[in-house]
């Protein structure tokens, strides 16, 4: 069942865009590329690193090869900037892939919704380096971050 409406809408104010990119981390947190994908319009638009992907379909495919790949994934996302219905965010995750070696990728990325809450464009530039695992920074149980877990600028990511 494809989902109508999105909240929060835009207009986005302070508040609702922080609830937004919150809603982000939790639904790419669940690593569930076909719930992740609902996020987005029928037609959505992406730059992630070199791909250059457009619609649902694509995003998923892109989504189970990436979480295929990166193992143990854990995202944490900061609103840095929005306006009526754009969000800025930036980001940084943790991972190992299948040799059991660590890396953490931050990144910003720009949003642009549509008028149901829907993310049309989405632009991703990312950096990643390999970490030793004593480093990582991101313990909790996969899945959503609790509350109480420090955000990025704890960690001055």
């Amino acid at each position: 069942m494809e989902i109508a409406e999105r909240p929060p809408l835009p207009p986005f104010t302070a508040e609702t865009a922080a609830q937004k990119v919150r809603l982000a981390e939790d639904g790419w947190n669940s690593r569930d590329p076909a719930k992740v994908t609902l996020a987005y319009t029928p037609d959505s638009k992406w730059r992630n690193r070199a791909e250059f992907l457009q619609g649902r379909e694509q995003i998923e495919q892109f989504l189970t090869r990436k979480w295929a790949k990166e193992l143990d994934y854990r995202l944490i996302k900061e609103l840095w900037a929005h306006d009526a219905n754009r969000i800025a965010v930036r980001y940084a995750y943790e991972y190992h892939d299948d040799s059991g070696n660590w890396f953490r990728a931050y990144g910003n990325e720009n949003w642009e919704f549509d008028g149901d809450g829907l993310m049309a464009h989405r632009h991703a530039s990312i950096n990643e380096s390999p970490i030793a695992s004593a480093d990582r920074k991101f313990h909790w149980p996969l899945g959503r971050r609790p509350e109480d877990h420090p955000g990025l600028s704890h960690f001055g990511f």
